[in-house]
């Protein structure tokens, strides 16, 4: 698994769980991986937004997300 900043080629070690409420059910979450470096960074993006529901390890994202 992959990081999802742009241009980042890291292993990712973190799920950012988040959904866009005006697009997504209450209980959908969309999945962002985050390495250690950017982590921090990609939740904030989705904070100042609104969207970010949680953030997990990467093994225990839920069977669900996606």
């Amino acid at each position: 698994m992959i990081c999802s900043a742009k241009a980042c080629r890291r292993e990712a070690t973190w799920a950012l769980l988040w959904n866009n409420p005006t697009l997504h059910t209450t209980e959908r979450r969309k999945v962002w991986l985050g390495c250690d470096e950017h982590r921090v960074t990609l939740g904030d993006f989705l904070s100042l937004r609104g969207f970010l529901r949680d953030v997990v390890p990467v093994d225990e994202i839920p069977a669900d997300a996606g």
